[in-house]
C-alpha cells in the first residue's frame, strides 16, 4: 500500500509540471511594446489626431458642445492663440486600445448616418496609423444641424445641398 501512495504522489507532480504557467501574462505583439522597450502615448495625442481627422470629413460643420464652441470662437480671436483641434473629442485610452467619443454639428443636407460612418472610418484609420493603438469604438453624438445662412458670416446663397453633398461623401 505504501507503493501506491508514492506512485500517486509522483503522477500528481508530473501533472502539474505539464500544465502551462498561467501566472505570467502573455501579451500579443504590438508596435507599442517591443523587446527593445515600450512607447506610451498621451490621451491628448489621440484627441488631436482624431480631431484633425474629423475635420477632414465632408458634412462636419463644427465640433463640440455649444458652450465649448462659443468659448473657442472667443479664444481664436486672441492674437497668438491656436485653434484647439480636439474640441468635441473625448478619449479613453489603455495600453493597446482606445475608445473615442465625438460631439459634432452636421451641415444641413448631409445624411447623418453617412457622415457618422465616414467619421468612424476616417478616425479609426488615422488613429491606428498614427499611434498603433487599436480603436475599439467611435461613438458619434450629433448635437445640431447647421443651416447655411444662420450665422452672420454666411454670405453664400442657399443651394440644393442634398444633391451636391451626397456625392462628396463617396
Amino acid at each position: 500500500m505504501a507503493d501506491t501512495k508514492n506512485t500517486s504522489a509522483k503522477t500528481d507532480d508530473t501533472k502539474t509540471e505539464n500544465l502551462p504557467d498561467t501566472t505570467k501574462e502573455t501579451l500579443a505583439p504590438s508596435p507599442l511594446h517591443t523587446e527593445h522597450g515600450s512607447t506610451l502615448i498621451a490621451e491628448q495625442v489621440v484627441q488631436k489626431i482624431a480631431g484633425i481627422a474629423c475635420r477632414e470629413v465632408p458634412g462636419v460643420y463644427a465640433m463640440g458642445s455649444t458652450g465649448r464652441r462659443m468659448l473657442s470662437s472667443i479664444t481664436d480671436r486672441i492674437p497668438g492663440s491656436t485653434t484647439n483641434v480636439s474640441n468635441g473629442v473625448q478619449v479613453e485610452k489603455g495600453e493597446r486600445q482606445c475608445a473615442i467619443d465625438l460631439s459634432v454639428v452636421i451641415e444641413y443636407g448631409y445624411s447623418v448616418v453617412e457622415v457618422a460612418n465616414k467619421l468612424r472610418e476616417t478616425i479609426i484609420d488615422a488613429v491606428e496609423y498614427g499611434t498603433g493603438l487599436e480603436v475599439v469604438e467611435v461613438n458619434v453624438q450629433v448635437t445640431d444641424v447647421h443651416i447655411q445662412g444662420d450665422d452672420e458670416g454666411d454670405d453664400q446663397p442657399v443651394q440644393a445641398p442634398v444633391q451636391r453633398k451626397n456625392a462628396e461623401l463617396s
